[in-house]
């Protein structure tokens, strides 16, 4: 059973920054890791993925601002996000491939202040 546990969520002003962490409970044979977040009413979008080869993509609401990487030594990926803006405000998840499945975990509240 693969598990993935978000953390770093909060609440920060307009502006701020905030990075967010998820732990995987497996190291081995993820292929891509991204974050989505999903806003009140919304559908839930992608934020950010990183294939195993480093190659990055961003949604373009975020292109400048939200850093993605990876640490596989760790079983641990980070979004860095940077310029807060209240519409960034979300519930973030965590998603990584592995062996052709999908998993994502509980996902983590960041709340941008006005």
């Amino acid at each position: 059973q693969v598990q993935l546990w978000e953390r770093g969520g909060g609440l920060v002003e307009v502006g701020g920054s905030l990075r967010l962490s998820c732990d995987a409970s497996v190291s081995s044979y993820i292929t891509e890791v991204a974050w989505y977040r999903q806003a009140p009413g919304k559908q839930r979008e992608e934020v950010a993925r990183i294939t195993s080869r480093g190659s990055v993509n961003y949604l373009d609401a975020v292109k400048g601002r939200f850093t993605i990487s990876r640490d596989n030594a760790q079983n641990t990926f980070y979004l860095e996000m940077k310029s807060l803006k209240s519409d960034d405000t979300a519930v973030y998840y965590c998603n990584i491939e592995r062996w052709g499945s999908i998993y994502w975990g509980q996902g983590t509240q960041v709340t941008v202040s006005s």
